[in-house]
Protein backbone atom coordinates (compact mmCIF):
# COMPACT_ATOMS: atom_id res chain seq x y z
CA UNK A 1 0.00 0.00 0.00
CA UNK A 2 1.31 3.44 -1.04
CA UNK A 3 1.49 5.03 2.75
CA UNK A 4 3.24 8.38 1.33
CA UNK A 5 -0.15 9.09 -0.53
CA UNK A 6 -2.21 8.23 1.89
CA UNK A 7 -0.35 10.71 4.06
CA UNK A 8 -0.25 13.36 1.45
CA UNK A 9 -3.60 13.14 0.66
CA UNK A 10 -4.90 13.09 4.19
CA UNK A 11 -2.92 15.98 4.86
CA UNK A 12 -4.65 18.00 2.05
CA UNK A 13 -8.28 16.61 3.01
CA UNK A 14 -7.07 18.36 6.63
CA UNK A 15 -6.06 21.59 5.33
CA UNK A 16 -9.38 22.13 3.18
CA UNK A 17 -11.30 21.01 6.38
CA UNK A 18 -10.03 23.26 8.41
CA UNK A 19 -10.45 26.10 6.00
CA UNK A 20 -14.23 25.22 5.75
CA UNK A 21 -14.61 24.96 9.47
CA UNK A 22 -13.20 28.08 10.89
CA UNK A 23 -15.96 30.09 10.08
CA UNK A 24 -18.51 27.21 12.15
CA UNK A 25 -16.12 27.37 15.01
CA UNK A 26 -15.32 31.30 15.50
CA UNK A 27 -16.57 33.38 18.06
CA UNK A 28 -19.59 35.21 16.69
CA UNK A 29 -19.63 39.27 16.47
CA UNK A 30 -23.45 38.95 17.73
CA UNK A 31 -22.88 36.82 20.90
CA UNK A 32 -24.66 33.41 19.18
CA UNK A 33 -23.50 30.20 20.03
CA UNK A 34 -20.69 28.33 17.35
CA UNK A 35 -21.70 26.56 15.06
CA UNK A 36 -19.80 23.44 16.62
CA UNK A 37 -22.68 20.60 15.69
CA UNK A 38 -22.39 21.51 12.38
CA UNK A 39 -18.71 21.83 12.09
CA UNK A 40 -18.16 18.38 13.71
CA UNK A 41 -20.90 17.05 10.98
CA UNK A 42 -18.80 19.11 8.20
CA UNK A 43 -15.80 17.47 8.62
CA UNK A 44 -16.70 13.58 9.32
CA UNK A 45 -18.91 14.60 5.73
CA UNK A 46 -15.14 16.06 4.42
CA UNK A 47 -12.67 13.36 6.03
CA UNK A 48 -14.77 10.24 5.77
CA UNK A 49 -16.75 10.83 3.12
CA UNK A 50 -14.16 11.56 0.92
CA UNK A 51 -11.91 8.51 1.93
CA UNK A 52 -14.90 6.67 1.08
CA UNK A 53 -15.47 8.01 -1.96
CA UNK A 54 -12.31 7.56 -3.06
CA UNK A 55 -11.69 3.85 -2.38
CA UNK A 56 -14.80 3.19 -4.33
CA UNK A 57 -14.27 5.04 -7.40
CA UNK A 58 -10.43 5.10 -7.47
CA UNK A 59 -8.61 2.01 -9.72
CA UNK A 60 -6.24 1.33 -7.02
CA UNK A 61 -6.04 -2.05 -4.90
CA UNK A 62 -6.45 -1.05 -1.14
CA UNK A 63 -5.41 -4.53 0.10
CA UNK A 64 -2.13 -6.40 -0.49
CA UNK A 65 -1.79 -4.46 -3.87
CA UNK A 66 1.99 -4.92 -3.68
CA UNK A 67 2.27 -8.41 -2.17
CA UNK A 68 -0.41 -9.59 -5.01
CA UNK A 69 2.03 -8.57 -7.56
CA UNK A 70 4.85 -11.10 -6.42
CA UNK A 71 5.56 -13.85 -8.81
CA UNK A 72 5.20 -16.49 -5.42
CA UNK A 73 1.14 -14.96 -4.94
CA UNK A 74 0.44 -14.99 -9.65
CA UNK A 75 1.74 -18.74 -8.91
CA UNK A 76 -0.22 -19.50 -6.35
CA UNK A 77 -3.69 -17.88 -7.72
CA UNK A 78 -2.41 -19.86 -10.68
CA UNK A 79 -2.06 -22.85 -8.78
CA UNK A 80 -5.72 -22.71 -6.99
CA UNK A 81 -7.39 -21.90 -10.10
CA UNK A 82 -6.16 -25.34 -11.67
CA UNK A 83 -6.97 -27.26 -8.52
CA UNK A 84 -10.32 -26.29 -9.37
CA UNK A 85 -10.37 -26.53 -13.14
CA UNK A 86 -8.41 -28.97 -15.28
CA UNK A 87 -6.59 -26.66 -16.99
CA UNK A 88 -4.53 -26.75 -20.04
CA UNK A 89 -1.00 -28.46 -21.28
CA UNK A 90 0.30 -24.63 -21.50
CA UNK A 91 -1.40 -23.53 -17.86
CA UNK A 92 0.31 -26.76 -16.32
CA UNK A 93 3.49 -25.87 -18.11
CA UNK A 94 3.47 -22.41 -17.06
CA UNK A 95 2.76 -23.10 -13.38
CA UNK A 96 5.85 -25.77 -13.48
CA UNK A 97 8.21 -22.83 -14.99
CA UNK A 98 6.91 -21.12 -12.26
CA UNK A 99 7.53 -23.50 -8.83
CA UNK A 100 11.08 -23.76 -10.57
CA UNK A 101 12.15 -20.19 -10.83
CA UNK A 102 10.65 -19.90 -7.37
CA UNK A 103 13.02 -23.48 -6.53
CA UNK A 104 9.85 -25.47 -5.66
CA UNK A 105 11.16 -28.34 -7.21
CA UNK A 106 8.87 -31.04 -5.66
CA UNK A 107 6.05 -29.02 -6.80
CA UNK A 108 7.59 -27.73 -10.79
CA UNK A 109 8.01 -31.76 -11.31
CA UNK A 110 4.48 -32.11 -10.39
CA UNK A 111 2.97 -29.66 -12.54
CA UNK A 112 4.99 -30.86 -15.58
CA UNK A 113 4.05 -34.27 -14.88
CA UNK A 114 0.57 -33.54 -15.31
CA UNK A 115 1.55 -31.33 -18.59
CA UNK A 116 2.66 -34.67 -20.15
CA UNK A 117 -0.42 -36.54 -18.60
CA UNK A 118 -2.67 -34.05 -20.27
CA UNK A 119 -0.70 -33.72 -23.28
CA UNK A 120 -1.09 -37.53 -23.52
CA UNK A 121 3.08 -38.23 -23.05
CA UNK A 122 3.79 -36.79 -26.00
CA UNK A 123 4.91 -32.82 -24.66
CA UNK A 124 8.84 -32.75 -25.09
CA UNK A 125 8.69 -29.54 -22.65
CA UNK A 126 7.14 -31.29 -19.81
CA UNK A 127 9.69 -34.12 -19.63
CA UNK A 128 12.30 -31.66 -20.56
CA UNK A 129 10.89 -29.94 -17.64
CA UNK A 130 11.53 -32.24 -15.30
CA UNK A 131 14.43 -32.89 -16.43
CA UNK A 132 15.90 -30.11 -16.03
CA UNK A 133 15.15 -29.78 -12.48
CA UNK A 134 16.52 -33.30 -11.43
CA UNK A 135 19.74 -32.72 -13.05
CA UNK A 136 19.68 -28.62 -11.81
CA UNK A 137 19.93 -30.66 -7.86
CA UNK A 138 22.62 -33.20 -8.93
CA UNK A 139 24.17 -33.33 -11.58
CA UNK A 140 24.97 -37.00 -11.28
CA UNK A 141 21.13 -37.29 -12.63
CA UNK A 142 22.39 -37.20 -16.30
CA UNK A 143 23.21 -40.44 -16.13
CA UNK A 144 20.41 -41.81 -14.32
CA UNK A 145 16.73 -40.78 -14.82
CA UNK A 146 17.18 -37.07 -15.69
CA UNK A 147 19.75 -38.36 -19.17
CA UNK A 148 16.88 -40.75 -19.89
CA UNK A 149 13.98 -37.91 -19.81
CA UNK A 150 16.37 -35.55 -21.78
CA UNK A 151 16.63 -38.85 -24.61
CA UNK A 152 12.94 -39.25 -24.72
CA UNK A 153 12.39 -35.35 -25.18
CA UNK A 154 14.44 -35.24 -27.88
CA UNK A 155 12.79 -38.35 -30.03
CA UNK A 156 9.49 -36.16 -28.92
CA UNK A 157 10.89 -33.07 -30.64
CA UNK A 158 14.24 -33.80 -32.56
CA UNK A 159 14.22 -29.67 -33.44
CA UNK A 160 14.76 -28.73 -29.36
CA UNK A 161 17.93 -27.65 -28.81
CA UNK A 162 17.55 -28.11 -25.06
CA UNK A 163 16.85 -31.71 -25.03
CA UNK A 164 19.59 -32.03 -27.67
CA UNK A 165 22.23 -30.15 -25.11
CA UNK A 166 21.41 -32.22 -22.39
CA UNK A 167 21.45 -35.88 -24.05
CA UNK A 168 24.56 -35.06 -25.34
CA UNK A 169 26.33 -34.29 -22.27
CA UNK A 170 24.34 -37.47 -20.88
CA UNK A 171 25.69 -39.87 -23.93
CA UNK A 172 29.08 -38.54 -22.39
CA UNK A 173 28.12 -39.89 -19.43
CA UNK A 174 27.57 -43.04 -20.72
CA UNK A 175 30.59 -43.25 -22.96
CA UNK A 176 28.90 -43.25 -26.04
CA UNK A 177 31.62 -40.78 -27.66
CA UNK A 178 30.42 -41.07 -31.17
CA UNK A 179 26.69 -39.80 -30.20
CA UNK A 180 28.01 -37.33 -28.00
CA UNK A 181 30.06 -35.83 -30.71
CA UNK A 182 27.34 -35.81 -33.27
CA UNK A 183 24.93 -34.41 -30.98
CA UNK A 184 27.55 -31.49 -30.24
CA UNK A 185 28.88 -30.46 -33.54
CA UNK A 186 24.90 -30.04 -34.13
CA UNK A 187 24.26 -27.59 -32.10
CA UNK A 188 27.60 -25.58 -32.87
CA UNK A 189 26.54 -25.11 -36.01
CA UNK A 190 24.31 -22.67 -34.87
CA UNK A 191 25.29 -21.80 -31.67
CA UNK A 192 25.89 -17.63 -31.18
CA UNK A 193 26.53 -17.53 -27.26
CA UNK A 194 30.33 -17.71 -26.61
CA UNK A 195 30.01 -19.13 -23.17
CA UNK A 196 28.00 -21.84 -24.97
CA UNK A 197 30.08 -22.94 -27.66
CA UNK A 198 33.19 -22.70 -25.46
CA UNK A 199 31.06 -25.50 -23.13
CA UNK A 200 29.93 -27.45 -26.13
CA UNK A 201 33.63 -27.15 -27.43
CA UNK A 202 34.70 -28.48 -24.31
CA UNK A 203 32.22 -31.44 -24.61
CA UNK A 204 34.23 -32.17 -27.77
CA UNK A 205 37.14 -32.15 -25.92
CA UNK A 206 35.88 -34.63 -23.72
CA UNK A 207 34.53 -36.98 -26.61
CA UNK A 208 37.95 -37.09 -27.86
CA UNK A 209 39.97 -38.11 -24.32
CA UNK A 210 36.73 -40.87 -23.68
CA UNK A 211 38.08 -41.82 -27.59
CA UNK A 212 41.30 -41.84 -26.51
CA UNK A 213 41.16 -43.95 -23.46
CA UNK A 214 39.10 -46.53 -25.09
CA UNK A 215 42.38 -46.92 -27.95
CA UNK A 216 44.88 -46.84 -25.04
CA UNK A 217 47.12 -50.22 -26.15
CA UNK A 218 47.62 -52.35 -23.04
CA UNK A 219 50.07 -51.91 -20.50
CA UNK A 220 49.68 -47.78 -20.52
CA UNK A 221 49.10 -47.14 -16.51
CA UNK A 222 44.85 -46.35 -16.16
CA UNK A 223 43.54 -42.74 -14.61
CA UNK A 224 41.92 -45.19 -12.58
CA UNK A 225 45.30 -45.49 -10.12
CA UNK A 226 45.42 -41.76 -9.92
CA UNK A 227 43.75 -41.37 -6.36
CA UNK A 228 42.52 -37.97 -3.67
CA UNK A 229 42.91 -38.43 -0.34
CA UNK A 230 41.51 -35.74 2.52
CA UNK A 231 41.16 -35.39 5.80
CA UNK A 232 37.96 -33.42 6.63
CA UNK A 233 36.92 -31.27 10.01
CA UNK A 234 34.62 -28.63 10.81
CA UNK A 235 35.58 -25.93 12.61
CA UNK A 236 33.93 -25.34 16.71
CA UNK A 237 32.37 -22.74 15.64
CA UNK A 238 30.23 -24.22 12.76
CA UNK A 239 30.30 -27.72 14.33
CA UNK A 240 27.22 -26.56 16.97
CA UNK A 241 24.94 -25.40 13.55
CA UNK A 242 25.09 -28.31 11.54
CA UNK A 243 21.79 -30.01 11.39
CA UNK A 244 21.32 -33.55 12.43
CA UNK A 245 21.82 -35.95 9.37
CA UNK A 246 23.13 -33.26 6.73
CA UNK A 247 24.45 -34.80 3.45
CA UNK A 248 28.52 -34.08 2.82
CA UNK A 249 29.31 -33.59 -0.73
CA UNK A 250 33.33 -34.27 -1.63
CA UNK A 251 34.09 -33.23 -4.72
CA UNK A 252 37.35 -32.28 -7.09
CA UNK A 253 37.03 -29.80 -9.66
CA UNK A 254 38.91 -27.82 -12.26
CA UNK A 255 38.23 -23.95 -11.11
CA UNK A 256 40.03 -23.33 -14.49
CA UNK A 257 37.70 -25.15 -16.46
CA UNK A 258 34.09 -25.12 -15.21
CA UNK A 259 31.69 -28.46 -15.55
CA UNK A 260 30.84 -31.29 -13.71
CA UNK A 261 33.35 -32.43 -10.76
CA UNK A 262 35.63 -34.93 -11.57
CA UNK A 263 34.80 -36.65 -8.80
CA UNK A 264 32.38 -36.70 -5.83
CA UNK A 265 31.16 -38.75 -3.44
CA UNK A 266 28.28 -38.14 -1.19
CA UNK A 267 28.60 -38.69 2.51
CA UNK A 268 27.10 -38.36 6.24
CA UNK A 269 28.43 -34.82 7.43
CA UNK A 270 29.82 -36.40 10.73
CA UNK A 271 33.30 -35.26 11.81
CA UNK A 272 36.10 -36.00 11.00
CA UNK A 273 36.11 -38.53 7.99
CA UNK A 274 38.48 -39.60 5.67
CA UNK A 275 37.46 -39.31 2.10
CA UNK A 276 39.14 -40.92 -0.95
CA UNK A 277 38.24 -39.55 -4.45
CA UNK A 278 39.25 -41.74 -7.38
CA UNK A 279 38.46 -42.34 -11.25
CA UNK A 280 35.46 -44.34 -9.79
CA UNK A 281 33.70 -41.28 -8.47
CA UNK A 282 33.65 -39.37 -11.71
CA UNK A 283 30.08 -38.09 -12.93
CA UNK A 284 31.40 -38.72 -16.90
CA UNK A 285 33.41 -41.17 -18.37
CA UNK A 286 35.09 -38.56 -20.09
CA UNK A 287 36.11 -36.51 -16.83
CA UNK A 288 38.45 -38.05 -14.91
CA UNK A 289 40.70 -37.64 -11.87
CA UNK A 290 44.47 -38.68 -13.37
CA UNK A 291 48.19 -37.89 -12.42
CA UNK A 292 49.38 -34.43 -13.14
CA UNK A 293 46.08 -33.04 -12.59
CA UNK A 294 46.10 -29.44 -10.37
CA UNK A 295 42.41 -29.47 -9.19
CA UNK A 296 40.48 -28.13 -5.82
CA UNK A 297 38.96 -30.17 -3.63
CA UNK A 298 35.61 -28.73 -1.93
CA UNK A 299 34.48 -30.33 1.35
CA UNK A 300 30.56 -28.66 2.01
CA UNK A 301 27.89 -29.49 4.10
CA UNK A 302 24.54 -29.21 1.94
CA UNK A 303 22.23 -27.28 4.26
CA UNK A 304 19.43 -27.85 1.17
CA UNK A 305 20.08 -31.06 0.46
CA UNK A 306 21.72 -30.95 -2.84
CA UNK A 307 25.03 -30.97 -5.05
CA UNK A 308 24.54 -27.17 -5.68
CA UNK A 309 25.80 -24.96 -3.69
CA UNK A 310 23.55 -23.06 -1.73
CA UNK A 311 24.04 -19.20 0.11
CA UNK A 312 24.89 -20.02 4.21
CA UNK A 313 26.56 -23.82 2.87
CA UNK A 314 29.54 -24.24 5.87
CA UNK A 315 32.54 -25.03 3.36
CA UNK A 316 35.85 -26.11 3.06
CA UNK A 317 38.58 -26.06 0.33
CA UNK A 318 42.65 -27.29 -0.52
CA UNK A 319 44.19 -27.56 -3.92
CA UNK A 320 45.68 -30.63 -4.30
CA UNK A 321 48.36 -32.23 -7.25
CA UNK A 322 46.84 -35.49 -8.05
CA UNK A 323 49.62 -37.58 -8.02
CA UNK A 324 51.94 -35.31 -5.92
CA UNK A 325 49.84 -34.43 -3.02
CA UNK A 326 49.25 -37.48 -0.21
CA UNK A 327 46.58 -36.90 2.48
CA UNK A 328 45.49 -32.99 2.94
CA UNK A 329 43.51 -31.63 5.45
CA UNK A 330 40.38 -29.40 4.78
CA UNK A 331 38.57 -27.72 7.18
CA UNK A 332 35.06 -26.29 7.29
CA UNK A 333 34.83 -23.30 8.03
CA UNK A 334 33.24 -20.92 6.22
CA UNK A 335 30.11 -20.14 4.36
CA UNK A 336 29.11 -19.96 0.87
CA UNK A 337 28.09 -16.06 -0.09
Amino acid sequence: MNYAFILIAGSLAAGAALLLLRPLVRRRDDGRPVALPAALVLAVVLLAGGGLLYTAFSNYAWTGAETAESPAAMTARLAKRLQRESGTVDEWLQLGRSYAVLEQFPLAIRAFQKADQLAGGKSAEAVMGVSEILVAQDVEELRGRGGRLAERALELDPSSRKALFYSAFAALGRGESAVARGRITQLLANEESPEIRALLERGLQSADQLEATANQPPGVPAADAARITVHVTVSPELAAKLPPNAPLFVMARDPKAPGPPFAVKRLAASFPVDVELSAADAMLESRRIAAGQQLEVVARVALGGTPTASSGDPFGQVGYHVGKDGKLNIVIDRLSP
